[in-house]
């Protein structure tokens, strides 16, 4: 490793006229000379462009100027990770427009990642700088926050995920971006900022994806002064709806996070859990806040002793604990999600013994199991050519074969549908003709027949050698009296549909599949529609609870 290697400096900026200047100069004024400056102009609407542009053109080998394409304001984040993308340095150090260094950062910053080779970033300690204007006339004052300190350990190197732990379990352990340097290679690896955060917990997403990924060295030198102004990120009141639901955000998004990168059996999954449920449950955790060192002294007797005696444990816990306080210690030692206990379930809009609608929630919108159907014939639409066949009417044929369908055929069981081309019952279906089409699409109709083989076989026969049966029924459903036909019969699973349709077609010939997850049946139940939901909690797959079941069959080429 090069001790004189390149460093990246990105500074982003928005609006900062005011204070931009005296950042560049403070890069200009390092001792370390082996840099270069992205300035990186977040949509400014100011004379920061300007001053910006003139230091690029004025000192073109070691400043450059960087905008986004659309010239729009897209938030810290993005605008850091454009500056990354053109970053050539083997270090990356961040210093924002209204921040300004000490003339060793740099120097010292290089010192400690050359004589630490496997650290991934160096941070220290920033001092405060309540100064509203660029003018040093002006009353300033300041003061240094150790954050560095709050680790006990100064000077240290911290193996991933300690110092993320660290985060979590103590407020102001937090470093400031200015007082970083960090590898270019972390960053790739880690695919820089998250732009999905804008405004609050950019910076902490940052730290958690760096301190699991590679060890980080903690110094507790101050080389960085970050200004406090009325305009910045952090001037803004604590402790507001915005702050907890950003909070909350950023919580949600780590669990995911650590769940994806495999550190749910750490201490940093203990940590955040113990977090997330204070935020799930802010009722219950105020509740339990004037006993938090009981719960916290509890916890860790209960972590040492549950390896000993797990039934004697639990039995003098129930006995001594109130049941709220109980099952909150449970999931925390067990690393469990919290379930409420006995009677503290809140039903919210849903503790009602009719439905919201018997409408499948047609009158609210799109119906849930609509939702699941539909996405699975968009999935399978180039099956949907040639001669078609579908039950009732045409939408889905028109919809998802378009021009690929050279004729389109409605069946409908009794007459006076007109657009229905053949009147018949899949279970007495000899007046339609064998090996005719090329695709039959057989929504939520098979379950309304008594006689499933039948109408099967019937099926089988009337398709063309190659052909492709495309069929949705219920399960987890409202059941109602069809519109049109026999009363509903049946309510299938996985596995019933698959053997009902092996016995026909052969096994390889046939696709099984499952939509659903419980909060997906519940609101289809209580008649509530697509909108009701948000796409992840509809798209969420759980096969123990199978709102829909698809099949894709396709009958052989040549005769068995």
């Amino acid at each position: 490793m090069n001790s004189n290697s390149l460093v990246s400096v990105i500074t982003i900026f928005f609006n900062a006229e005011k204070f931009i200047q005296e950042a560049i100069e403070s890069v200009f004024a390092q001792t370390y000379k082996n840099w270069e400056l992205l300035l990186v102009d977040d949509g400014s609407m100011d004379g920061s462009t300007v001053i910006a542009r003139e230091y690029a053109n004025k000192y073109p080998e070691k400043v450059r100027y960087l905008e986004h394409e659309d010239h729009q304001n897209r938030g810290m984040s993005a605008a850091r990770n454009l500056g990354i993308r053109n970053a050539r340095g083997e270090y990356i150090a961040f210093l924002d427009a209204d921040d300004v260094w000490l003339a060793q950062n740099l120097e010292q910053q290089v010192a400690i990642l050359h004589t630490h080779p496997e650290a991934g970033m160096v941070y220290g300690n920033t001092q405060y700088w309540y100064s509203w204007t660029k003018n040093p006339e002006d009353t300033q004052k300041e003061f240094c926050d150790k954050v560095a300190e709050v680790t006990k350990k100064p000077n240290t190197l911290f193996k991933p995920p300690t110092l993320l732990t660290i985060f979590l379990q103590k407020s102001g352990a937090v470093p400031c971006t200015c007082s970083l340097m960090v590898k270019r290679e972390i960053l790739e690896a880690i695919a820089g900022f998250e732009e999905s955060f804008r405004g609050l917990y950019e910076d902490q997403v940052f730290y958690a994806k760096v301190c699991l990924k590679a060890p980080v060295f903690v110094t507790n030198e101050c080389w960085a002064k970050y200004r406090q102004h009325s305009n910045s990120c952090c001037s803004s009141t604590h402790n507001t709806e915005k702050e907890y639901e950003g909070r909350l955000f950023f919580l949600k998004w780590l669990e995911k996070y650590l769940t994806e990168q495999g550190a749910k059996d750490t201490e940093v999954w203990q940590a955040l859990q113990k977090h997330l449920w204070a935020y799930r449950h802010p009722m219950l955790s105020k509740l339990t806040k004037p006993t938090q060192h009981f719960v916290e002294k509890m916890t860790f007797n209960f972590t040492n002793l549950i390896l000993m005696n797990k039934k004697q444990l639990k039995e003098i816990a129930q006995q001594k604990l109130p049941s709220p306080l109980y099952h909150l210690l449970r999931s925390q030692v067990l690393g469990e999600k919290y379930s409420p206990p006995t009677g503290m379930v809140n039903f919210g809009s849903l503790r009602r013994l009719t439905p919201i609608s018997r409408d499948f929630g047609y009158n609210r919108g799109l119906p849930i199991d609509r939702y699941y159907i539909e996405n699975f014939l968009e999935r399978q639409a180039n099956d949907v050519q040639g001669r078609v066949l579908e039950i009732g009417d045409a939408s889905y044929t028109r919809r998802f074969g378009g021009d690929r369908v050279t004729q389109s055929d409605v069946l409908h069981v009794i007459e006076g549908n007109p657009e229905a081309t053949i009147v018949g019952d899949l279970t007495k279906a000899d007046n339609i003709p064998s090996d005719a089409f090329d695709c039959v699409i057989l929504t939520q109709t098979l379950h309304l027949l008594y006689n499933m083989q039948v109408a099967l076989a019937n099926l089988y026969r009337i398709l063309k050698p190659g052909g492709i049966l495309l069929v949705t029924v219920p399960g987890i459903s409202q059941v109602v009296k069809c519109e049109w036909g026999d009363d509903w019969c049946w309510a299938l699973t996985t596995q019933s549909a698959r053997l009902l349709f092996e016995e026909k077609f052969p096994k390889t010939n046939v696709r099984v599949e499952t939509y659903g997850n419980v909060l997906a049946a519940i609101a289809f139940l209580q008649g509530l529609a697509v909108k009701d939901l948000r796409q992840k909690e509809l798209d969420y797959q759980d096969d123990e609870y199978q709102v829909l079941i698809t099949v894709r069959a396709v009958k052989p080429e040549v005769a068995s």
